[in-house]
């Protein structure tokens, strides 16, 4: 009899353990759909930051008869903000970008687009980034969309 108390008891203790566990799980990932919606949103902030960066290079601030510069710099900042804000937000709940580039291809965390011969990298090796990774805590949320090195001929 004593036996059976001791293993419904440590039953018991097994269900509660894991069900803590399931319960710790669902409030860490209940947003996993939340966030990954908004993962295009950072990437366009990212390429609209990287477009103006270009246009501003581009234009001769000296010669700017236009008041282009001014608007530019203005427009830069603010998505600039938006950008770091978003990725505070992200930090804030878990949600992490990750560049994988130089690393060896794994295919759990990023998805092969097109293969680049390379010589000075050995074959299987991220060498472009298309789109950087985000994981939710160790979950991957998003694979990086990467070009990957083969041998050269």
């Amino acid at each position: 009899m004593k036996d059976k108390v001791l293993r419904a008891y440590a039953d018991t203790e097994n269900i509660m353990d894991r069900t803590k566990r399931e319960s710790e799980n669902s409030k860490k990932f209940a947003i996993q759909s939340f966030a990954k919606s908004l993962l295009d949103v950072a990437d366009n902030l990212d390429r609209a930051s990287s477009v103006v960066k270009e246009s501003f290079a581009k234009i001769d601030a000296a010669n700017d008869t236009s008041g282009a510069v001014p608007l530019l710099k203005t427009l830069l900042e603010g998505v600039e903000m938006t950008e770091k804000q978003l990725a505070e937000v992200f930090k804030k709940f878990g949600v992490e970008k990750y560049d994988p580039i130089n690393e060896e291809f794994d295919p759990n965390r990023h998805n092969a687009v097109f293969q680049v011969p390379d010589e000075t990298k050995s074959p299987d090796t991220v060498a472009v980034v298309l789109k950087a990774g985000y994981m939710l805590h160790d979950r991957i949320i998003r694979p990086a969309e990467v070009g990957v090195t083969i041998k050269a001929g």
